[in-house]
């Protein structure tokens, strides 16, 4: 019996399917043992690098926001968590609207925190908002996580890793990755 191109390319997919059923074990178990924050990097955005030139915090328009893509992802992070009945103790984001909108589609209440404003157009800042963040990682309860949504710059920062947009890092008290997702 000779297969069709539609199931050859579902028998394709099998092996992904698994590693991301298990990324998101990992990811559960992670959460559900507490005293850790899940860092996102906000949805996809519309394209370009950084701000235009003269932007402003508090004018959305003046910023390069999310992208119907970037929507579709924040939405599905909320679905992922809800599903697995994870509850953050806290949502906190950068002031950017693309870090808030991502945190209020995907969990409805955010906390705006100045530790994950970008730091791209001023790495002076860098490295007060990095320990300013190592503190809080050191501070959590054990018995719960925060979700953290920042920017690509301030989470390199902060773990030496790079994330795409709509990624997220687990983190311990002592700054360790404890498990990486794209939900």
């Amino acid at each position: 019996m000779q297969m069709r191109r539609r199931e050859l390319g579902a028998l394709a997919l099998l092996p992904w399917a698994g590693a991301r059923a298990a990324d998101d074990d990992v990811l559960a178990r992670a959460l559900r043992a507490g005293g850790c924050a899940v860092v996102f990097r906000h949805g996809q955005t519309v394209s370009g690098i950084g701000d235009p030139a003269g932007f402003r915090l508090d004018t959305c328009s003046t910023q390069r926001n999310l992208n119907e893509e970037g929507r579709v992802q924040a939405r599905r992070i909320g679905e992922w968590f809800a599903a697995r009945q994870l509850r953050p103790l806290a949502v906190r984001s950068s002031a950017w609207c693309r870090c808030s909108e991502t945190a209020r589609l995907a969990f409805g209440t955010v906390q705006p925190w100045p530790p994950l404003n970008s730091t791209f157009d001023d790495a002076a800042l860098s490295p007060a908002a990095t320990a300013r963040l190592r503190e809080a990682l050191r501070a959590l309860p054990p018995n719960g996580f925060e979700v953290w949504v920042t920017h690509q710059v301030n989470i390199t920062a902060l773990t030496g890793r790079y994330a795409a947009s709509g990624e997220a890092f687990v983190l311990d008290a002592a700054g360790t990755v404890r498990a990486q997702a794209r939900l």
